[in-house]
């Protein structure tokens, strides 16, 4: 279904260098980069445009953006996400999403892969020392860094810091001005090689997706949609919150089933039992 085709990756971040060789690779496409859109449009990072939509919606919002300007039929978007884990709160987490949006066949590939692998931070200072070392510990500067006055203060900010001379420049301008300086992560994919590396695992997830095919029709992206909880305990038997299954199913003809999560695992730890462990 893709083999042939040309490969519209909608991005302003230089995300094509991971994504092109997998997906050119795997499904027999020419991957090409947008020249006419600007997904900050969308939302930024820093915050200065807001993203209102859902990471899935902005992608598709991009694609449309990108298919727009460009007129191709076969689109890819990505989006990531930073924030606190949602299950282990004490630690941060990339979340990465890949959008494979095929307007031919009217078929959607979506993806989604969570990292604990990120550099994701920020803090305010006021001396030159505390920024030098939270600038070390978040891989400055191989890692660039964004400075602005204050969280909510956009003016006068600085991305894509990526040299030692420019970090102390615009924090001294920007100390003697206003006392204080906001230093964050920029967590854009080319100033970010470790976020970079998360989108590469990302595509090759999308990369296995797009090449399971339907056993009914042979639509690409047969893959999970929900799962059923309720893997037995190993000492009780009784159901824990576990996922047990996995529903499989295919956007085009609607065929669906249902397999084990973990082959070779078919009961649970007592450990996660509300019965053995109250």
């Amino acid at each position: 279904m893709f083999e042939g085709r040309t490969l519209l990756i909608a991005t302003k971040h230089r995300k094509e260098q991971v994504i092109a060789p997998i997906l050119e690779e795997a499904l027999g496409v020419k991957c090409v980069v947008s020249e006419n859109i600007d997904t900050d449009e969308l939302g930024t990072f820093a915050g200065e445009v807001e993203r209102t939509k859902s990471p899935l919606e902005t992608a598709r919002m991009k694609c449309e953006l990108a298919r727009g300007k460009d007129k191709f039929d076969l689109v890819l978007a990505s989006e990531g996400s930073f924030g606190s884990h949602p299950q282990l709160f004490f630690m941060k987490a990339n979340e990465e999403m890949l959008l494979l949006k095929d307007y031919q066949n009217e078929i959607e590939i979506v993806v989604n892969k969570l990292f604990t692998e990120t550099n994701f931070d920020a803090e305010t200072f006021s001396s030159e020392q505390t920024l030098i070392d939270f600038a070390q510990k978040v891989q400055f500067p191989s890692h660039g860094l964004i400075l602005r006055p204050s969280k909510d203060n956009f003016t006068e900010m600085t991305k894509g810091i990526i040299d030692w001379q420019t970090l102390k420049k615009v924090f001294h301008s920007i100390h003697k001005k206003y006392g204080f300086v906001y230093v964050e992560t920029d967590m854009r994919a080319m100033y970010n090689p470790t976020r970079m590396k998360m989108i590469e695992k990302t595509t090759q997830k999308l990369a296995e997706k797009a090449k399971s095919l339907c056993p009914i029709c042979s639509t690409p992206g047969f893959g999970i949609t929900g799962f059923h909880s309720g893997l037995p305990c190993r000492i009780c038997g009784l159901p824990t919150s576990s996922i047990k299954t996995v529903i499989l199913s295919c956007q085009k003809c609607s065929h669906s089933s249902e397999q084990l999560y973990r082959e070779n695992k078919l009961t649970e730890d007592p450990m996660y039992c509300d019965f053995c462990n109250p």
